[in-house]
């Protein structure tokens, strides 16, 4: 039996990429000859097959495991049963199944990575000519929340989808003109990038009502451009651009697609990391220096040391200078603690109606810091709306 006789049961949950891969399989007679002849890698072939092979299997079908019996899709298989004879042939089997977050939020990255195969992938361009090789500049961009719509009379500023992207676009230019050209840049997109997480205009867990600009696309399409906007301007500077799309409480889902579209458009760029890691915290090492970085929805901040020298004992061991970035709150707040400093960042956006009623202000900023490899935080660069409507 072939090791992929199993490839025609498993189309109803194949992308069309997938399809044309089981089919060239079917024509060809091999995965390897598939790859050959639709001019992709064997390794790409490989693991979209094993995606699929996954996904199915999560809905109750695996026949190498004697698994025939699916659930609906959204739900997981929480256990089977199988009843053999004495010739060890299956009689009768019993299949339980459960909504499952965990499974859905799987099947959603699934189907995300599945769909960033049709991407198209972004050339690589030539690097700055000169670098400073020991620092490392971090862009955080926090609850920018694009899609909200903010109303001065109410909260003291406009904020609506243009008035978003200029801010932020605007913003980001004068931090990376400002900034030192560090080797490295970290493009710290730290969360609640994103208004809301779909076509409905609710917070994700607690389904709050929110005020929106538009549509979902739309807004889907700005934000892509935007992202893409920063991430192009910093491989102008410097010679090593480390991404983050950090998940937050605003868009959870939307984090993960993020995460995988942002790899997949520039997997041909080699001075391009995108952090890929469905854990909500995340670390970059640089020299003797720990950055680290959590959207905030989860932890408070006085929790995160302990947290990241607990889940990265090996970066905590090899730095002297740590550092983590949060935001979430809307406000800067910055404290020493043994071992590491917590950064909570402030947001660029306006107050919307919710923070309006509830009587929050804060000031409306964003900073690039500058590390050093060896003595940690050395410069730092503020910049306003204001500053950028000026420009």
């Amino acid at each position: 039996m072939s090791a992929h006789d199993d490839l025609a049961d498993l189309k109803g949950w194949a992308t069309q990429r997938q399809l044309d891969y089981i089919e060239a399989i079917e024509q060809h007679g091999s995965l390897t000859k598939a790859a050959a002849a639709l001019g992709v890698r064997r390794f790409a072939v490989q693991s979209s097959l094993a995606s699929l092979r996954r996904k199915a299997a999560l809905q109750g079908h695996s026949p190498a495991h004697d698994m025939r019996r699916t659930v609906p899709e959204g739900f997981s298989v929480r256990g089977v049963s199988t009843l053999y004879d004495a010739d060890g042939k299956p009689r009768a089997q019993w299949v339980k199944s459960r909504a499952d977050d965990d499974a859905r939020a799987q099947l959603i990255a699934e189907t995300f990575a599945a769909m960033a195969e049709d991407l198209p992938r972004l050339p690589a361009v030539e690097a700055p000519a000169q670098t400073l090789d020991d620092l490392c500049t971090v862009y955080p961009m926090t609850d920018c929340h694009m899609g909200m719509l903010a109303w001065r009379h109410e909260g003291g500023a406009d904020w609506d989808l243009g008035i978003a992207e200029a801010t932020l676009s605007g913003a980001f230019r004068h931090m990376v003109e400002s900034s030192p050209r560090s080797r490295v840049a970290v493009v710290a997109q730290l969360g609640d990038w994103l208004h809301s997480d779909g076509l409905s205009p609710v917070t994700p867990t607690s389904g709050h009502v929110l005020d929106q600009d538009g549509r979902f696309t739309k807004i889907v399409q700005a934000s892509v451009r935007t992202l893409r906007r920063m991430v192009d301007l910093a491989l102008t500077r410097h010679e090593r651009v480390v991404v983050l799309m950090a998940e937050g409480n605003h868009d959870m889902a939307s984090s993960v697609w993020l995460r995988v579209m942002f790899k997949a458009l520039y997997e041909r760029e080699p001075r391009v990391q995108v952090i890929d890691t469905p854990l909500p915290y995340y670390v970059h090492q640089h020299g003797r220096v720990m950055l680290a970085f959590h959207h905030g929805h989860l932890k408070r901040n006085d929790d995160l040391p302990l947290l990241f020298a607990a889940q990265f004992p090996e970066t905590w061991g090899a730095t002297r200078k740590r550092y983590v970035h949060t935001g979430h709150r809307h406000h800067v707040e910055e404290k020493e603690h043994a071992g590491m400093t917590v950064i909570q960042h402030p947001t660029l956006a306006a107050r919307d109606a919710y923070a309006a009623r509830g009587g929050w202000l804060s000031e409306r900023q964003v900073s690039s810091i500058t590390y050093h490899a060896q003595h940690g935080q050395v410069a730092r660069n503020t910049v306003t709306p204001e500053m950028v409507a000026e420009c």
